[in-house]
């Protein structure tokens, strides 16, 4: 006699295949430039981009329009206006962004990212860069 095979077993399979399927590329962004520039106060995104290069955020992530190593330790940070949360933690708002970037260890305690002294200005122009620019198609090289 042939056993089916039990639904139980398919089911971690169906599911994963159902969220390979939500993350598609076409997905628009949680804001607008527009939108996202006003709750960022202007903030300058080509400084964010210069900031990026000179702070090595390179060193762990790849990023859009900053050329740096090959890097896989931190995730890629292009298309993060795509992203429903930054660090799988925090909903990712532009307020968000700026928090996580002036001290991750703050909002989670067990992350591998650094504080790396960031002042508000400077987390405002990074998170410009990173919701605006980078992953867009208007990404800059230095």
């Amino acid at each position: 006699m042939r056993r089916i095979a039990r639904p139980n077993r398919l089911l971690p399979a169906l599911l994963a295949s159902l969220a390979l399927v939500a993350c598609q590329d076409g997905q628009a962004p949680l804001f607008s430039p527009g939108t996202a520039d006003g709750l960022l106060g202007g903030a300058d995104a080509d400084r964010g981009r210069r900031l990026i290069a000179e702070r090595g955020c390179t060193a762990c992530h790849a990023v859009p329009g900053v050329s740096g190593p090959a890097s896989r330790v931190g995730p890629p940070l292009g298309d993060m206006a795509r992203q429903a949360y930054i660090a799988g933690l925090l909903p990712n708002t532009p307020q968000n962004m700026v928090r996580w970037l002036m001290d991750p260890p703050a909002v989670n305690p067990r992350t591998a990212m650094p504080d790396t002294g960031l002042r508000q200005a400077d987390a405002e122009a990074i998170a410009a860069y990173l919701l605006l620019d980078a992953g867009r198609g208007n990404a800059r090289a230095p």
